[in-house]
Formats: C-alpha cells, structure tokens, sequence
C-alpha cells in the first residue's frame, strides 16, 4: 500500500453515506427488541425442507470454496452444484476431484470455467444460487453481478477489503432486499447456537448493562508460498492471497472478522472511533502485519479491546469476552459473576446425541440451511448488512495501526480508499509493493 493510500487527507471522499445500522440474521436474535420483551430464540432447522431443485454455482474453488460447496449440499435435499469458476486450473481439478470423492457430484466441462471473467459465466450458467468464496477482493464486484442477476448469494467472509468495497456490497444488498432475494454472509456465530443462546442471554440482561468487552484471536502464523519463477506478479500474489492486503485485508479483517462480528452482535453498535497499534516480526511474504492490537471507543464512552497474533512459537488462545455490571460472558457458552463464578454453561449434549434441542449443527452447514430454508418457504433473508458494518469496523483498526492515527467511523464511511488494481490480467501489478507499512515518521539524530 503507497504512503498515500495511507493518508488520512485520501479517506474522505465527495459522497457521504450515512451510518450502517446493526442487522441480524434472525430478527428475533438481533438484540434489537426492549429489554421488557424477553428475546427468545427462534427455531433451527437441522436440514432445509425439500423442494424444488435448487442449482448453485461456486465462484472460487480453493480450500474453502470447496468445503463451502459440500456444506451446501449437505444443507438439504434436492441441492446440487452445477458450475464452477476459478482463475487457476489446478484449483478447479482439485475442486472437481474432491467433489466426486466426497460428494459423488460431477460437474460437466461445459459449466467449469476458468479466467478473471469466470465469475459471470457462472452466474449465466443457469444457476439459482451462487457461493462466492474467492479472495475478499473480489466480493463486491462478484456480489453486485449476482444481484443484478437476480440470483441468491452466499458470501464468505469478509465481504470487502476497503471501505468502497463494503459501500458496494451494502448497496448491492438494498437491491437485493427489494427485490427478495436472499443474502447469507460467512460470519458463522451468529447462526451457532451456543453462540445464539449465549447472545439471549446477555441480551436479555443475565450480565446486566455492558460496559466492554475484551477479544483475542491469538494463533500460528498462516501458510505462504515462495514466488515460482515463471509466475507473474498477479499469479504470485493471487497464490499468496492471504499475505497481501488488498486480496485478504489483512488478517484482522480476513480472519479476526469472525471475534470482531462476535463483539458487534453484542455491542449491537458501531464503535465512533479506532485506536489501532500492530506491526511484523516473522512474516516472510506480502505486505501484512504480524499481530495487531485495537481500542475501538463508543458514543456512551465505553470501550472494548480486541487483539490478534499470528505468528508460530506462541501462546495460543481465543477469548470472546462480554463485560457487564452484574457479571461476563464467555461469548461461546458460559455466564459468571463478577467474582468469577461460572453461573450458567451451555448444556451442549453428549457426543452422538442427534435428539437433543441443544445440539449445535455445524454452522458452516447451518447458514446453507438457513439461506436455502429461506428460498423454499418464500421468506427472503439477509444479514449482509451486519458484516458490513463488522468488517468496516476490522478495516477501521487496520487503517488506524497501518498509519499509528486514531481513525473515526465517519472518516471510514466517507473514505474513497480503494485496494488493488482496477484490471486484471496475469503480468505486473504495478503500484502495489510487496512493502510492510511502517507508521509515523523517522526519528533524526541531534
């Protein structure tokens, strides 16, 4: 990213888009109801109901797009997968390859389809619903195509990786609402029930007002791959994708997106400003920072914590913590008091227990199962709204540790900042170093 990226004088921009407002995937789980109306939580089926054949495209077909694939086919019956798209040949035959061991599933040659244009091939091929699993930079143009295909949409997580971005997705899904359309995000807690009792819980005042949280996502480094000779500087960076910012932002809003969306769902508001610190130490590869620490500041004046590490040699740990006046939450399933008594856990049933209303479906299969549910019954469903405001909120920490400046939520939902080049075509990208950014200026001898 070039100095001037980075400048705070490049984030406002002539059009002014108003504050997002916090979504839900289920309305009677958003938190948004008074407090005198005790929230319930709403059924979850553990399989859509059968129907009409639903026909699905995957627009990305490396590890997760392959997994989101067979989470859609497990989601129900009568559920198939008809066209892929990809960049790479040797993604798409190990796609392909994986589909028919794990699946029994062939796609025919005339519905795979490979190139930067694929994405649309894909959704012209006859399909009802389309996966869009490439590296987040791509997620608003691919998101914008589908709704003015009028097709269904899941997207991965995040769904930008800079503000222009996320304004694009969030505008895609008004149209989308319009016009009924379905539009399930990859953010998969707020479809998991332990998280969703949890969120009810607190929600409904077990921990009293919240005045905080603390959040860490503290884990090994990610794979790299060293440049090959013969590889371009688009098919290296696209085989590296998650070492550069403008394919993944970063891993505070590439992966870190997932505890950030955990803290908002409870928050139920956008913080108005970030006070963001990171650096690197151990990568090898790309542009990114090892670990990145944030303050994120509300309007009442409270103030949460989030932290994130990647880097091998380390301790390890998630902690998904909720502060309240009466007592904390561990986001995943536990309640304690202010003492540190644990005063409720989740009552997850034994392994092989199928019966039990506790059971938690495996999420990355449950929003499948949401977003076809919603298809078949005629009730359109979106909670691209809330992972909007989640990964504008990972994009504001990121901007604020990249340039050592404090960075408001107006300043992020007025920024033309825009990663990445405009086109695409394998040879040089240039204007995008393989630079660390560094923050404030140099230090000079007396």
């Amino acid at each position: 990213m070039s100095k001037s990226e980075l400048n705070r004088r490049n984030f406002i921009t002539k059009v002014t888009v108003g504050t997002l407002g916090a979504a839900a995937i289920l309305a009677s789980c958003s938190g948004t109801k008074s407090k005198k109306e005790e929230i319930q939580l709403p059924e979850l089926l553990d399989q859509a109901p059968d129907g009409k054949v639903l026909k699905a495209g995957l627009i990305g077909c490396g590890g997760r797009g392959t997994g989101a694939a067979v989470n859609f086919l497990d989601a129900g019956p009568n559920l198939q997968i008809t066209a892929l798209g990809d960049v790479f040949q040797d993604r798409m035959d190990n796609c392909r390859a994986k589909l028919k061991e794990q699946k029994n599933v062939e796609v025919a040659d005339e519905k795979c389809f490979i190139g930067f244009d694929s994405y649309q091939k894909v959704i012209d091929s006859g399909i009802d619903i389309v996966l869009l699993c490439t590296p987040p930079h791509f997620r608003p143009t691919h998101v914008e195509a589908a709704v003015n295909a009028r097709k269904h949409v899941f997207m991965e997580k995040p769904i930008a990786v800079d503000p222009v971005g996320a304004r694009s997705v969030l505008a895609s899904a008004k149209k989308a609402e319009a016009i009924g359309l379905s539009m399930v995000s990859g953010t998969i807690r707020r479809v998991q029930k332990d998280y969703m009792e949890t969120q009810r819980r607190v929600a409904n005042g077990e921990i009293g007002e919240i005045v905080g949280a603390n959040i860490i996502r503290n884990g090994g480094a990610l794979w790299y791959r060293n440049r090959k000779p013969e590889w371009t500087d688009m098919e290296y960076m696209l085989r590296n994708w998650v070492n550069f910012c403008w394919l993944s932002g970063d891993h505070i809003t590439e992966q870190f997106i997932h505890e950030i969306d955990v803290m908002n769902w409870h928050m139920n508001q956008n913080p108005v400003k970030a006070i963001g610190w990171g650096g690197r130490q151990r990568r090898v590869s790309g542009d990114q920072y090892d670990f990145f620490s944030i303050e994120y500041v509300y309007e009442n004046g409270m103030r949460t914590n989030c932290a994130a590490r990647q880097i091998n040699g380390c301790t390890n740990r998630k902690v998904q913590q909720i502060n309240g006046t009466k007592g904390y939450a561990d986001a995943a399933g536990k309640i304690f008091d202010l003492q540190g008594n644990e005063i409720w856990k989740y009552p997850k049933p034994d392994d092989g227990d199928t019966e039990s209303k506790w059971k938690v479906t495996n999420p990355y299969v449950q929003e499948h199962i949401n977003l076809v549910t919603s298809i078949r019954t005629g009730k359109p469903l979106s909670d691209a709204e809330a992972q909007v405001n989640s990964t504008l909120t990972t994009i504001m920490g990121r901007i604020s540790a990249y340039t050592g400046k404090d960075v408001s939520w107006e300043e992020i939902m007025n920024s033309d900042l825009y990663l990445g080049p405009k086109t695409y075509a394998f040879g040089p990208v240039p204007g995008i170093p393989e630079k660390v950014p560094v923050v404030g200026v140099e230090n000079k001898a007396i």
